[in-house]
């Protein structure tokens, strides 16, 4: 009984000591997409914010493929010592089930923090023969099968999915790793249709080089107030869901996600963090959903919403 009694507070002590040494080198965030797009972004922006609380950097790493699983499954296999994260959001905690993964995409993370809720758009390549969502449905049923739309993620896949389903149309689906490559494909012209998150989006809507047809929430964004939902536009039930969080592999010691969770809420807490994302069309999570109980309360509610609808559309992914 003693010497059980003594491993337990052993235990406990270490536990408590790990957590305060920690961190005792930098930290990789895994982005399980190439560089450029909205994820690598906010990925760099909260990262270096989240230095001075950690005392220790936050080095990038992109690990695209496979829709954002392969980066993913890295993180769900790494050692739980709070040294290897992600950055992780619809398409690779929800929507990956599209995928074949050998993950749990609840049981095989820690959650540390919801970062951000994110308008998705619906954008159109400069040239594009319409202007809004109404005038995109009229020219696809004028023209079946004309328009190219990018699959870059699983949102993107199921969001072309129930377009076509909501308005009795259909598109050529075009595949692409990820939103970098993506846009600038839209750029030179090569597809037509995209659904991104504003980050991706608004530097090339305000220059003029895209076109944005429709804001996919729910209800309007406050960083982007002009823009109409799809409700808006006559086509309900057009939505698709975007945010950021930070995970971390299971088991990961509590003391070590709080550690995270405290730098992560630091540098959402700055000003120039909000500024930038308030320009790259980013809503910052609400403090309560910062914690890693609002990240997994907020997980689960989308896994809730979103698995039915994925899996009565029975779109599989190779």
């Amino acid at each position: 009984m003693i010497k059980l009694l003594v491993a337990i507070a052993l235990a406990a002590f270490a536990g408590v000591t790990f957590g305060q040494s920690f961190p005792s080198r930098p930290i990789t965030l895994i982005v399980p997409f190439p560089p450029g797009g909205s994820t690598d972004t906010a990925a760099r922006i909260v990262g270096d914010a989240m230095r001075p609380v950690l005392g220790q950097t936050v080095v990038i790493e992109n690990v695209g493929g496979a829709g954002g699983t392969i980066g993913v499954q890295r993180v769900a296999r790494a050692a739980p010592d709070g040294y290897t994260i992600d950055i992780g959001q619809w398409d690779t905690h929800v929507g990956a089930i599209l995928y074949p993964i050998n993950f749990d995409l609840q049981k095989d993370f820690a959650p540390i923090g919801l970062m951000s809720v994110n308008p998705q758009l619906m954008i159109a390549r400069k040239g594009f023969p319409a202007d809004d969502l109404k005038g995109l449905v009229a020219w696809m049923k004028a023209n079946p099968g004309g328009a190219t739309f990018v699959d870059q993620n699983a949102a993107a896949r199921l969001t072309g999915f129930l377009m076509q389903q909501a308005t009795g149309t259909t598109v050529q689906f075009i595949p692409y790793r990820g939103a970098g490559p993506a846009m600038q494909a839209m750029l030179g012209g090569q597809v037509d249709l995209m659904v991104v998150q504003a980050a991706v989006t608004l530097p090339q809507a305000r220059a003029g080089t895209v076109k944005i047809l429709a804001n996919l929430s729910p209800a309007r964004s406050s960083v982007i107030p002009n823009i109409p939902t799809s409700e808006e536009s006559g086509i309900p039930g057009l939505y698709a869901s975007g945010w950021f969080g930070l995970f971390a592999p299971r088991a990961t010691p509590r003391e070590v996600v709080a550690r995270l969770n405290a730098a992560m809420v630091h540098a959402l807490a700055d000003q120039k963090v909000q500024a930038r994302f308030a320009d790259l069309g980013l809503e910052v999570a609400s403090r309560e959903q910062q914690s890693p109980e609002g990240l997994a309360a907020f997980h689960k509610a989308e896994i809730e919403k979103w698995w039915p609808i994925i899996k009565a559309a029975n779109i599989k992914v190779e």
